[in-house]
């Protein structure tokens, strides 16, 4: 068990920025150019990813504590540090403010053009906490473009040409996460409530169908799908990878059990 502070800043969330390193993997799996370049360039990578993993830590504090009586009311997040009464919502904010301003810090310091692109991630970040996370569709979106400013990020960390096909294949991918997650939040839910467990809860931005939630899947998961199998048979992949490209579209089915996999998880109520 995870100590209050340290649960509050969700450090197993930080994985997500794992895509900051996306454009940097696919680079050097093409055509890196030496090992000095390389180190510097995953340093570069692997520091924007802790500006982004400080940011996103930060927002999770102040969120928690602008949600802290709604997440009351849910089965799960009312474990949460500042909704159980673990932190107090004072002590949040101010966690949250100083780690988005370390974040910043660090962003600048790895390059100007980064610093551009998390302090535009901040902003979004500082509309969703706002209003966006209650607007049907939009919120979703939101969170999907935080996930590209992450990729787009790593690649001008790196000094890498950013790629459409990076932008399309990454959007379409949290697209569905986060419809994922607001089915698994809404299943949760339903599974309390079925225990005989009181709550309250309703999802803040409408999604109170699972039917539709399994539409939105089936649509992005089908996007994601088809994104990744063009993607891994053009001539842009083909001009990076030569005849490995078809390796990653040998790797289709592997993609399709992950995702099902995240679907199945999502229905249980499971993150």
């Amino acid at each position: 068990m995870l100590p209050a502070p340290l649960k509050l800043l969700r450090p197993g969330d930080w994985v997500k920025n794992g895509f900051v390193l996306v454009p940097l993997v696919f680079w050097l799996a093409g055509d890196g150019r030496g090992e000095a370049a390389a180190a510097t360039q995953v340093m570069q990578a692997v520091l924007t990813a802790v500006a982004f993993s400080l940011a996103g830590s930060g927002f999770y504090a102040i969120n928690a504590a602008l949600a802290a009586e709604e997440d009351r009311l849910h089965p799960v997040k009312r474990r949460r540090p500042v909704a159980s009464g673990a932190i107090s919502r004072g002590a949040a904010t101010a966690t949250g403010v100083a780690l988005v301003a370390a974040a910043l810090a660090v962003a600048w310091w790895v390059r100007p053009a980064v610093l551009g692109v998390v302090g535009t991630y901040v902003a979004l970040q500082a509309g969703y906490n706002a209003k966006l996370k209650r607007v049907r569709l939009v919120d979703v979106a939101t969170v999907a473009t935080g996930f590209v400013l992450r990729a787009i990020a790593g690649a001008f960390a790196s000094g890498i040409a950013v790629s459409t096909w990076l932008v399309v294949v990454v959007f379409a991918l949290t697209l569905f996460l986060g419809f994922v997650k607001r089915l698994g939040d809404l299943r949760a839910a339903e599974l309390a409530r079925a225990r005989g467990e009181a709550t309250d809860w309703k999802p803040r931005a409408g999604y109170d169908s699972a039917e539709d939630l399994n539409w939105l899947l089936a649509v992005t998961g089908s996007v994601t799908m088809m994104a990744y199998l063009v993607y891994s048979l053009s001539d842009h992949a083909r001009g990076i990878f030569g005849v490995r490209a078809t390796g990653f579209a040998l790797l289709a089915p592997l993609v399709f059990i992950v995702l099902h996999r995240m679907y199945l998880r999502a229905n249980l109520g499971k993150a």
